[in-house]
């Protein structure tokens, strides 16, 4: 090969890297200008990836999701993501079945927390019940029950989370909530993992105080709201 040839090869490699660069940078300026553009007074999307047995998700859910839904009711939006670690296989006859951190168990309180997050509309009610639920989940649909009872939830609606958690559909939530999780970028390598309009941010900060780094969101949008103060 002539050193010609390897002359231009190198300049293509390298402006390839230019290029690759570049495109990275645009849509990472796209995606704070999205950010941006939202007014002031609509709700901080919360995306929480976790799994029902991991104590650090516990912990987060229960001391502060749950706490910090408490204090800005209107301002947060929170989307659950009960996956972790897990792995999805397809087994020959097309059927689903899945592998857990913490095993079995928490594959089946995995599926109850997503056919729980499916059928209840109610976002108050939601963070009670994952919160009650995720506080001693060892017996995954015993703890439904007890914490369905603890908040009324309508016997329609926990018939419905059941059956959907012995049924093909559940196991369909906890594949697409897998998706989700695979295509997050940075890749998850802790568990829980939080979102704050689609974005990482500092997860140390996001899981030491979650209320504080929302109202940073809120304020950075504009006048920061009352509570937040």
């Amino acid at each position: 090969m002539s050193k010609k040839l390897i002359r231009v090869l190198i300049i293509a490699f390298i402006l390839v890297i230019f290029w690759l660069i570049f495109q990275y940078m645009q849509e990472k300026q796209f995606e704070e200008e999205q950010l941006d553009f939202k007014p002031a007074g609509a709700p901080v999307v919360v995306t929480v990836f976790y799994e029902v047995l991991c104590p650090d998700s516990k912990n987060f859910v229960v001391k502060q999701l749950s706490t910090a839904y408490k204090k800005l009711p209107h301002l947060v939006d929170i989307a659950y993501v009960p996956y972790g670690k897990a792995i999805t296989r397809v087994t020959k006859d097309g059927s689903l079945e899945f592998d857990c951190q913490h095993g079995p168990i928490e594959c089946e309180g995995n599926i109850v927390h997503a056919c729980t997050v499916d059928v209840i509309a109610d976002p108050t009610m939601r963070i009670n019940l994952v919160a009650c639920m995720i506080a001693d989940n060892m017996l995954p649909k015993d703890s439904f029950h007890r914490c369905a009872k603890e908040f009324g939830v309508h016997e329609t609606e926990s018939t419905k989370i059941i059956a959907c958690s012995e049924s093909p559909h559940g196991k369909e939530l906890l594949k697409v909530y897998g998706e989700q999780t695979a295509a997050l970028r940075p890749k998850i390598s802790f568990i829980p993992t939080v979102l704050l309009d689609g974005s990482q941010r500092s997860q140390a900060a996001i899981l030491k105080n979650l209320k504080q780094e929302i109202c940073e969101v809120l304020t950075n949008r504009g006048t920061p709201p009352e509570v937040c103060t």
